[in-house]
């Protein structure tokens, strides 16, 4: 185990070298600092050469086709709206590496716990507004030759990411063998809420836009992780930032963040009603926590990457408060709480 690690490592260090000979971009006394990753299979450094400004490499498994990567086509896109995105610096397709501008180490995540209540409320009406502005000029900007014009939050893609949380959370990480008339009962809820998603408006979504996937450097927010970037419903990716499982927004301020979405809105030209907005923003809620969950099972027993447990009780006591709030959710509560204690 400890002589693969030292090859992995080895190889790692090989294809970095190599990459900033070719370049030019950081000469031979620049350090090397591993950076933590994300969930994928991608691996991260820091270069800080002896002068200039530090860099990010991406280091892809194996080797790319640069011109292909969503990463690269979804962030071109994203430059068009503009959002503010990391700049690609250079890439080698061989090396299955991407040089990208260093955004720091401070994720809207990590700053919160040291900001003042002005200064919290301020960047979450900005993240607000970088969703409204994606909305509205991701339309303008609807193309084919872009891969989230082509993908959507779908039936199909709906209907898995909630087979995928009883799967891995309920049977996998808590235990539980469901009999075959509670996987009915369930496929039944699975079925009308996902009807009513997959029907919803549809615009351009991040598809994971949280606290932790928004860097904060001077002052300003930056947006990472887009390259699964979709059509989804309009309620996504604010369900995704306001019912994020890292983060908790107390009520006040989540009424407060949709009003003033819906403000935004309706000020470019779109009217809504709150009332059937909200109902909207829940359902949404209660598909994404519950997809969550599944994540965080399945990160937990599958990958055997424990740090997410922390983050369960948020995400559960998310769900519990919409599956309370609305009758309809009765049945899908009380098949739920058999299994879940934190839902009864």
């Amino acid at each position: 185990m400890n002589e693969q690690h030292t090859a992995d490592g080895a190889q790692l260090r090989e294809r970095i070298d190599g990459y900033l000979r070719e370049s030019g971009l950081a000469g031979r006394d620049a350090r090397v600092v591993p950076l933590t990753g994300d969930a994928s299979d991608r691996r991260y450094f820091r270069i800080i050469p002896a002068d200039g400004p530090s860099i990010v490499l991406a280091l892809h498994a194996g080797p790319i086709d640069f011109a292909s990567l969503p990463f690269a086509s979804v962030g071109e896109l994203l430059q068009q709206v503009p959002l503010p995105v990391p700049g690609v610096l250079g890439h080698s397709d061989e090396l299955g590496i991407l040089a990208l501008q260093d955004l720091g180490d401070v994720t809207l995540q990590a700053h919160l716990g040291a900001a003042s209540a002005e200064e919290h409320a301020a960047l979450y009406r900005q993240a607000v507004a970088l969703i409204e502005l994606l909305q509205r000029r991701g339309s303008e900007l609807r193309s084919d030759r872009y891969p989230p014009y082509r993908v959507a939050f779908d039936i199909e893609k709906l209907t898995w990411e909630l087979q995928f949380f009883a799967k891995h959370f309920v049977e996998g990480y808590r235990g539980v063998a469901l009999d075959e008339a509670e996987r009915a009962a369930l496929a039944g809820e699975w079925a009308a809420i996902v009807d009513e998603l997959s029907g919803e408006p549809r615009v351009l979504c991040h598809r994971d836009y949280h606290s932790r996937n928004l860097m904060l450097r001077e002052g300003s927010l930056y947006i990472i992780d887009f390259q699964d970037a979709r059509m989804g419903p309009d309620t996504y990716d604010l369900v995704s930032l306001l019912r994020d499982s890292y983060v908790d927004i107390a009520d006040r301020e989540l009424d407060e963040l949709i009003a003033y979405f819906l403000a935004l809105k309706q000020g470019n030209g779109a009217a809504f009603s709150a009332d059937e907005f909200r109902r909207r923003f829940d359902l949404m809620a209660l598909q994404r926590n519950l997809k969550a969950l599944g994540t965080f099972g399945y990160q937990t027993m599958t990958r055997r990457n424990p740090v997410y447990i922390q983050y369960m009780p948020r995400t559960l006591r998310y769900t519990r408060t919409n599956l309370e709030k609305y009758p309809r959710f009765a049945r899908l509560r009380e098949i739920l709480a058999t299994h879940v204690e934190e839902l009864s």
